[in-house]
């Protein structure tokens, strides 16, 4: 019923185990690793495994080192290998050299291989890296400030206030579907503002979300304001920049942080700085565009002349961005907003212009800047594809993680598909994807990046540019439920779109940013309390907050997966398939978890134990199913 190890690797294979967490990478005191200290690395497998020696494999200055790994007695259920890794570089790469009754194998990030590997999939440590330690017991919640709460209608957006790209200004009834489409779905507004924030905070923190992310609130003429034309102001119509203040009184009373949207790759047509380049070829401000025809034709975001591209090549737009004391990036970090962090959008495509590939310079540019000011600031970098070249400890903390979380989850659930923003639009399969292909794609992206930054990653099941998971899953209550099971226990930060956690939906990005229903009735409560206790479970389970990751089982409709630390296991089983699977027995073995370990299901309280290296289950619904074992503890009645 469970699948075995590959045809071409030994049964053990799948017990072999290596991540970055606190069980595999002992530091001093287990803080962030510092250059010149050394870290303990361990291995662990299978009391079965047919291991002779064991050396750990790195390449300080390019030069490769190979040490043996000294053996510890063995556990109840596995062996383990330790060896001391000198810390003596900003990133050390390492990987393991096993002997066997198989033979020789290598063991990276990607796993077992026979093949001699490149460096490019070893695990990473990183040393001296300002890591953002709050974010790991932090659940976001992303709020769309337009349509979350209208605290303040006096300062609404008044019916042909103004005219943008041919399309008026015009107010819309809280609640009222929004329009698909451009342009008219960019002028039109609810009143949603800060003072709108404010007022509910209490519902979040009920809810138990502890950190905010805003799309952007700076002054600009469309409802989501990626077309700033001010950087140093928020929005008259969200409150302007006494909102903000007012919110982080509030915010931090609570202990609930907020981390601010910011546009560097371009910024509105009606920008001043655009404005006085068009107007005078000599204008200060002309050489942060770039101009193929003035004043008319310039380069400009995916065609769309109302977003002019800013040219990183100018040493004056680097200062106001980033580097001077009194920088865009800079200024809002400090009292009274003390934002604790940016998103940055399109970082993919941020100083990329042709010949002109800046963006790793910029990024290292705006990482040194932002550290400098706040060495716990949380810079968060978007990106629909592999931004894992931005994720190696110079850059962001994270990225917003649609290729290595969201995308494969959804394809999981819903169907494969492709989107671009040119024709064809959209290439989809009818073929349900495959578990192995998401499990695989899981581990792919996090094998890609040091593990302190994988703990980092912002995970998310839709935002303001996706559809939202009720529309993804087709409504299906059971999906919906597995997506956010998934989404509260997989390696990295989660984040809520508003809304989600009382059962709005929305088949595109459009109509996706809804209103927030505030009456109750109208709530999917059910689901509301179940967000509220896998947000509970996420801030308090130390398995969820550092613990290590392995998958246990991909078979046709079901993946298991162990997330581990000393004192805490959590085992999650999430199920596609029909609502009831035959009660079986997962493998855990492999997970090192030995027999006569006591689980329960953190939902319904059904207590199993382990046996013969299995974990028994009851029939599966579709759904998710999330086990914990403590450690030490004894028994509960």
């Amino acid at each position: 019923m469970y699948p075995s190890s590959p045809p071409d690797l030994p049964p053990y294979a799948r017990s072999i185990h290596h991540d970055g967490s606190a069980r595999y990478v002992i530091t001093r005191n287990g803080h962030e690793p510092e250059l010149g200290e050394s870290a303990e690395i361990r291995l662990r497998a299978a009391l079965s495994a047919s291991i002779d020696r064991v050396f750990l494999r790195s390449c300080p200055d390019g030069e490769q080192t190979i040490v043996p790994m000294q053996p510890e007695p063995p556990s109840a259920a596995c062996r383990w290998w330790r060896a001391t890794l000198p810390l003596s570089m900003p990133t050390m790469s390492y990987r393991f050299l096993l002997f066997t009754a198989d033979g020789p194998f290598w063991y990276n990030a990607r796993g077992l291989a026979r093949h001699l590997p490149t460096d490019a999939e070893d695990f990473r440590l990183l040393t001296d890296y300002l890591a953002p330690r709050w974010v790991d017991e932090t659940v976001f919640y992303q709020i769309f400030p337009d349509r979350f709460a209208d605290g303040s209608p006096e300062t609404n957006v008044k019916d042909g206030e103004f005219v943008y790209r041919g399309a008026t200004a015009r107010t819309r009834r809280w609640g009222d579907p929004p329009t698909a489409g451009q342009p008219d779905s960019m002028v039109e507004f609810y009143g949603g503002d800060l003072v709108g924030v404010e007022q509910k905070l209490d519902y979040l923190q009920e809810l138990g979300v502890n950190a905010l992310f805003f799309n952007p609130i700076f002054t600009a003429l469309t409802n989501h304001r990626y077309d700033s034309t001010d950087y140093l102001n928020v929005d008259p119509h969200l409150g302007g920049n006494e909102a903000l203040a007012s919110l982080r009184k509030a915010t931090a009373q609570r202990g609930i942080r907020f981390i601010l949207d910011i546009v560097p790759n371009h910024c509105g047509v009606e920008h001043p700085w655009f404005k006085a380049a068009q107007a005078d070829l000599n204008a200060s401000t002309n050489q942060y565009f770039t101009f193929t025809r003035h004043p008319e034709e310039y380069l400009c975001w995916l065609g769309q002349g109302s977003l002019p591209k800013l040219n990183y090549r100018s040493a004056a737009l680097r200062r106001a961005m980033y580097e001077s004391p009194e920088a865009i990036f800079r200024h809002w970090l400090r009292e009274p907003y003390s934002a604790d962090g940016w998103r940055i959008d399109v970082a993919n495509m941020l100083a990329r212009q042709g010949a002109n590939q800046l963006g790793l310079e910029v990024g290292h540019g705006i990482r040194w800047a932002v550290k400098e000011e706040r060495p716990d600031a949380y810079i968060l970098g978007e990106n629909f594809f592999d931004g894992t070249s931005q994720l190696q400890g110079t850059c962001w903390d994270a990225t917003m993680n649609y290729s290595g979380f969201a995308m494969p989850l959804w394809w999981w659930l819903g169907r494969f598909n492709v989107r671009q923003h040119t024709a064809p639009h959209l290439v989809e399969s009818t073929t349900p994807w495959s578990t192995v292909a998401l499990a695989e794609s899981l581990d792919a992206y996090r094998a890609a990046i040091p593990w302190m930054i994988a703990r980092q990653q912002f995970n998310l099941l839709g935002s303001h540019d996706t559809a939202r998971i009720a529309s993804v899953v087709g409504g299906d209550v059971g999906l919906a439920r597995l997506a956010v099971g998934v989404l509260m226990t997989y390696v990295g930060v989660p984040c809520v779109y508003y809304g989600d956690e009382v059962g709005l939906a929305g088949p595109s990005a459009d109509e996706g940013r809804c209103c927030m229903p505030w009456e109750p009735e109208s709530w999917d409560r059910e689901l509301r309390e179940f967000y509220r206790q896998l947000i509970c479970l996420r801030k308090t389970s130390p398995a969820l907050i550092r613990g290590g990751f392995q998958t246990l089982l991909a078979e046709q409709d079901t993946l298991a997966y162990l997330r581990d630390a000393d004192d805490d296991l959590v085992i999650v089983v999430a199920h596609r398939g029909p609502d009831s699977r035959p009660a079986g027995a997962l493998p855990v073995w492999h997970g090192a978890i030995p027999d006569n370990v006591e689980f329960r299901e953190v939902a319904t309280g059904v207590q199993t134990m382990t046996a013969d290296g299995n974990l028994p289950l009851p029939s599966l619904r579709r759904g998710i199913t999330i086990w914990r074992a403590r450690p030490g503890e004894p028994p509960r009645p």
